[in-house]
């Protein structure tokens, strides 16, 4: 199962560092639920932001920074493949940009588990990016768990936008 998936990875990185003509469909990202909560200090993604972020790189797929995961899974979507592709690229030209993967879980299942699980999710992006040149320096991992959800419920919606990990670019 994982040579599938790291193989998938290199053939979706391979044909877009070729400038290959065809582009991926993508799948459209969960829907954003809106609130009426104060957002002042945090970002589209739902995570508060702190003094170190920046705003990081621009562009179509770089200005996507979560990577969503299916329930009790920890291997990367093709839907999102492309977008760490994009953030694996702009990392390997720019060495000095640092990066944290926040993994993330939904409410479900133990506190532990969550924290296991939202590791494991920030290991698989990290490999990800690792295998498409990205120095290991440049990467941070931590595990939130189901501590920060980005969006309060407890329904399908509510979990597919938690079961994520954020790529928070660090200045």
């Amino acid at each position: 199962m994982k040579n599938v998936v790291l193989t998938a990875v290199l053939m979706t990185s391979l044909a877009l560092l070729a400038g290959c003509p065809s582009k991926p469909k993508e799948q459209p990202a969960p829907p954003v639920q809106q609130s009426s909560a104060d957002t002042s200090g945090v970002d589209n993604a739902g995570a508060t932001m702190d003094s170190t972020e920046s705003a990081g790189p621009s562009g179509e797929l770089l200005s996507k920074r979560v990577i969503y995961f299916d329930f009790d899974r920890a291997d990367i979507r093709a839907d999102s493949q492309p977008v760490v592709a994009a953030h694996a690229a702009f990392l390997a030209k720019n060495p000095s940009q640092k990066v944290r993967l926040e993994g993330h879980a939904d409410e479900r299942g133990s506190r532990e588990y969550n924290i296991g699980l939202g590791e494991r999710r920030g290991q698989a992006v990290r490999r990800a990016l690792l295998l498409q040149g990205v120095a290991e320096l440049q990467l941070s991992t931590v595990s939130y768990g189901e501590e920060r959800p980005a969006v309060a419920g407890s329904d399908e919606q509510a979990y597919a936008l938690n079961r994520r990990v954020e790529i928070v670019y660090l200045k």
